[in-house]
């Protein structure tokens, strides 16, 4: 979902930047951004060495969704061919299943923004995985959710390093996008690399997805 099909990976690092700054923790929004991708269950002792499960890291996982949902939500926009995409793949006969580190209440609107809630048999999130991305829980529960469908058969497009690792490690082949900030050594891994999910529209037959 955010940096493959929605631009808001900068966003999500904007609002723990603003978490941090008025918590007068030192992480900032470079400290922040190769994180993201990851889950906040993650990403905060990394950034700042403080457990997500305290009382403090619930505290500020809370505050960043508040600030996210009303400073950064209706500023996102998709990325161009989201849509577009979604549909060629919906019309190849393949089961759509969102696998994201995201949590289930925010889901939501991510998808909204993204103008693609229609087109998805199901969705996953944080809410349904004991460990977030790089761990492979999320895409575990989204085979169960596509119908227990094998690893060999499923692809996964994500957009950062965090997403081909877990995917790797569920037995799943991952379709890279660099839309998301990471070039393609960061994606190292990936059975196939593409601009965008508008570049993997234009070269589809090229593309892992015409080869199923």
């Amino acid at each position: 979902m955010d940096g493959t099909l929605l631009d808001s990976n900068d966003a999500h690092a904007r609002a723990w930047e603003d978490v941090f700054l008025a918590e007068g923790l030192p992480a900032r929004f470079g400290d922040v951004r190769p994180l993201i991708g990851m889950g906040g269950d993650k990403l905060l002792p990394q950034a700042v060495g403080i457990d997500a499960e305290s009382e403090r890291g619930k505290a500020l996982g809370e505050r960043r969704k508040r600030i996210f949902k009303e400073r950064y939500l209706p500023t996102l926009r998709p990325f161009p061919g989201a849509r577009a995409l979604l549909e060629r793949l919906r019309d190849a006969g393949l089961t759509l299943v969102v696998a994201t580190s995201a949590q289930e209440d925010e889901l939501g609107g991510l998808l909204d923004a993204a103008g693609v809630a229609d087109l998805f048999a199901a969705t996953t999130s944080s809410s349904d995985a004991d460990s977030s991305k790089p761990d492979p829980d999320i895409v575990r529960a989204a085979l169960e959710r596509a119908g227990r469908v094998a690893p060999s058969s499923a692809l996964m497009v994500g957009d950062t390093p965090y997403d081909v690792e877990a995917a790797s490690r569920a037995g799943v082949r991952t379709v890279g996008v660099r839309s998301g900030g990471w070039d393609d050594a960061a994606l190292r891994g990936a059975v196939a690399v593409f601009a965008d999910v508008a570049d993997i529209v234009a070269r589809f037959d090229a593309s892992p997805f015409a080869h199923k």
